[in-house]
Formats: structure tokens, C-alpha cells, sequence
């Protein structure tokens, strides 16, 4: 952040060092802003230094200090104003960055959507993106912990509802809690929860012109979400 008073935008961005490297006297380093948190307006920082652990004339000196603070944990209540409790069933991997051309697939693990995956690979393909599932990466020994980090670092979610599972049908709340760009797909529009109905979703048939439909629909919604951002 910027000092405050000097004429520059004051705002915060949180973010991560990445390649910090020594070259001389000097470090050398490439900072990455995160890109699901909005810049931090300085007074609020201000009016909750403490949760911070930063001290009042730190906002007017130019220097480094490396604080004992979760940032994500102060960040929530910096903005939001109240203090967010984090999920207690699971820990979020917040210290992982998000892949901006990562679509992550939410659907049923068993052999009749083996096309369908394919062709939301197809589709993720056309639009400059990689998809991946969880079965595809084995990083975790618990499933679930690779589940939610292929959630917290996807650009966009894809969750195909079709059979009312219920394991989708938690993935798909995590990911609307944490911000992702959700696009429901579906074989049948009875399997999408009440509370989802008011969200589009991409419909198809699980044949040859269904999935080509569905191909043709998702690489565009894909297309939409990335020159929207």
C-alpha cells in the first residue's frame, strides 16, 4: 500500500511475493494481487490497524514490516465490516493463486459422463482454457482437499447437476460462496434445486447433437466470463 498523503491512489492490494531472488545489495521480486480481493480503501485499513497489527505511523513512512497476521482472516472483517467465520468442516487453500484459464468440473464420477467430460474438455479448449476434475489429480490424500483446491484456483466452475448429486451439489455451494464463476449444465432441468432454478443453466441430451450443443454453448459462456473480466 501507499503512503497516505502522497498523492497516490489509496488503496491497498493484497497479493503474494513471488520469485524473490537476491541480485546484489538488492532483492528482486514480482508481486501477484489477488485477484478475487478488491483493492482495500486505506481508511478502512486505518480504522482497523490493530486487526492488522499495523501501528499508526506506518501508514506515513516508507518501509517493509512482516506482521504474524492471517491477512485473509483480517481482511474479512477489515471489509466487511463484521467478522465472516471461515468454514469449520474443511480449510480453505487461500494460500494457493487462482489460474486464470482453469475450469474446474463438478460432476458425477461414473462412466456414462466420461463423454460428457469430454466434451466440456472440448469446449474449455475452444475458449484458450485447460478443465480438469478431481480425479485427475491425486495432490492430497484426502479427496476433498483436492476438491476445494481445484475450486479455490478455477477461473470458472462448471457443475453438472444431472442426477441430483449430492456431492455437486455441495461443490457447487462452496463455489458460489467463494466467488467463482459457476455455469450449471444439466440433463434434466427437475434435477436442479429449487434454489437454483432462478440461474441459467446449459441444458443438453447425452448424444452426439446434445453434446455437440453443449459444447458449442459452454466454450461460448466461457468466451463471455473472460472478456468480461
Amino acid at each position: 500500500m501507499p503512503e497516505i498523503g502522497q498523492g497516490e491512489p489509496e488503496f491497498a492490494r493484497l497479493g503474494q511475493i513471488m520469485d524473490l531472488a537476491r541480485h546484489g545489495a538488492s532483492y528482486r521480486f514480482r508481486f501477484v494481487p489477488d485477484a478475487n480481493v478488491s483493492p482495500l480503501p486505506l481508511e478502512k485499513l486505518l480504522a482497523d490497524a490493530d486487526r492488522w497489527a499495523i501501528e499508526d505511523f506506518e501508514f506515513y513512512r516508507t518501509h517493509w514490516a512482516v506482521k504474524d497476521v492471517d491477512a485473509y482472516a483480517a481482511l474479512w472483517g477489515t471489509v466487511a465490516g463484521t467478522s465472516m467465520p471461515g468454514p469449520k468442516a474443511f480449510r480453505l487453500p487461500t494460500h494457493k493463486l487462482q489460474s486464470h484459464d482453469l475450469v474446474a468440473v463438478m460432476m458425477p464420477f461414473e462412466a456414462k459422463f466420461t463423454p460428457v467430460y469430454e466434451t466440456l474438455r472440448q469446449a474449455s479448449a475452444d475458449a484458450g482454457m485447460r478443465c480438469q476434475r478431481a480425479d485427475d489429480i491425486w495432490k492430497n490424500e484426502h479427496i476433498l482437499d483436492d476438491v476445494l483446491e481445484l475450486i479455490w484456483t478455477a477461473r470458472v466452475v462448471v457443475a453438472d447437476l444431472t442426477d441430483r448429486n449430492a456431492n455437486v451439489f455441495y461443490e457447487t455451494g462452496i463455489a458460489h460462496t467463494i466467488g467463482r464463476d459457476v455455469v450449471l449444465t444439466t440433463q434434466n432441468m427437475e434435477h436442479v434445486p429449487f434454489d437454483l432454478r432462478s440461474i441459467r443453466a446449459l441444458t443438453y441430451y447425452p448424444n452426439r447433437e446434445g453434446l455437440a450443443a453443449l459444447k458449442d454453448g459452454l466454450s461460448a459462456r466461457l468466451e463471455t466470463l473472460i472478456n468480461a473480466s
